[in-house]
């Protein structure tokens, strides 16, 4: 049997209708959502991280079949051998890796997807080279393409730079998007952990014109009488 054929058949032996159907509602696959026409087979995340290590050596064509899925815990799958590949992997497979990412964004689509894997990919890879890339991405018409070029700059804020993740949001303030106002506000608030006074220099100029929930993302670490200050605009 082939990797990919005996992949399927182990997740498919791990699947639960009544945990695939409370994943529907969650990820929001009703018409008109956002995770609309999504399929799930029904499997907990702690459970594919566990499966996942059994197939650390998958190849990458291989790999790049399950992205290809139409069930999202497959995709998972995937992308959790790639992050796990990624950081042993030499500079070479790295390349590898990064482009396939991108080549394939258009299945990273949803935001657990996204967050277990952007960082950890196109953030680690981006680290010390042209950072352009990001720069198309959040102005993507997709929600989840913006949403990897905010995410990404995680691997760079948890090296205490700062200045890609300021600017993206700034591009951001005013998108649509709920889901990616939650991802600004929350790279905004590791800004924060990491150095209050840098996030509360960005926040002074653009605390009024962003969107509820990214404010209350971004200043969530902060005291309840902080809070209150922004959130009645008495900053």
């Amino acid at each position: 049997m082939a990797a990919y054929q005996k992949i399927i058949a182990h997740l498919e032996s791990l699947a639960n209708s009544e945990i695939a159907e409370h994943s529907q509602r969650f990820f929001k696959t009703g018409k008109g959502e956002y995770g609309y026409g999504d399929k799930f087979l029904g499997i907990r995340v702690p459970t594919l991280r566990k499966t996942a290590k059994l197939y650390s050596e998958l190849s990458v064509v291989e790999t790049k079949k399950l992205l290809k899925s139409e069930y999202h815990e497959v995709r998972l799958f995937s992308l959790l051998i790639l992050v796990d590949q990624y950081s042993r992997a030499s500079e070479d497979k790295k390349e590898i890796i990064y482009n396939l990412y991108l080549k394939h964004t258009k299945y990273i689509n949803n935001w657990d997807l996204v967050d277990s894997s952007a960082h950890y990919i196109v953030g680690a890879w981006l680290a010390e080279k042209n950072r352009s890339i990001l720069y198309e991405l959040v102005n993507s018409k997709r929600l989840w393409e913006r949403r990897i070029a905010m995410i990404s700059t995680f691997y760079f804020i948890k090296k205490g730079e700062f200045n890609d993740t300021l600017k993206l949001s700034k591009t951001l303030i005013n998108d649509p998007e709920d889901l990616i106002h939650k991802a600004v506000g929350w790279m905004l608030r590791e800004i924060g952990n990491r150095d209050q006074k840098i996030e509360e220099k960005y926040l002074e100029q653009h605390y009024k014109q962003m969107p509820r929930t990214m404010l209350r993302y971004s200043i969530e670490k902060f005291s309840k009488k902080r809070r209150q200050e922004y959130l009645k605009g008495e900053v």
